[in-house]
């Protein structure tokens, strides 16, 4: 299924449950930033081996905390009038020049940094 058959079907769990009146920016961007910390908090106090074991371990959670940060981030952008395939191929478009791979490649540091 492609991203919009998948949007498709989240408005239209949504809708069978009246729920859009809560779907504003605010409250949706709030949603997504609740369940980022859900997924976070999996994690919480495990050193980087730790959370690679838990990864694993917990996918099933996991996947339904990161199921949650997909499913609001679509319903923000669907609110706000944003083409998520769009934005991510600009993103990555922009990226690129952010991050060339000769100054980025194996470092961690922020592109104004390199």
């Amino acid at each position: 299924m492609n991203l919009k058959g998948i949007m498709k079907r989240i408005l239209d769990f949504r809708d069978k449950r009246d729920w859009r009146q809560f779907h504003d920016p605010k409250n949706l961007a709030e949603a997504i930033s609740i369940e980022a910390a859900e997924l976070q908090e999996v994690f919480l106090w495990s050193d980087v081996q730790e959370s690679r074991k838990i990864a694993v371990e917990k996918k099933q959670e996991i996947s339904e905390e990161l199921a949650d940060i997909f499913i609001f981030s679509l319903l923000f952008a669907h609110e706000t009038g944003i083409d998520m395939e769009t934005a991510i191929l600009e993103k990555i478009k922009l990226n690129a020049q952010k991050y060339p791979v000769e100054k980025s490649k194996g470092s961690s540091k922020k592109y104004k940094e390199l």
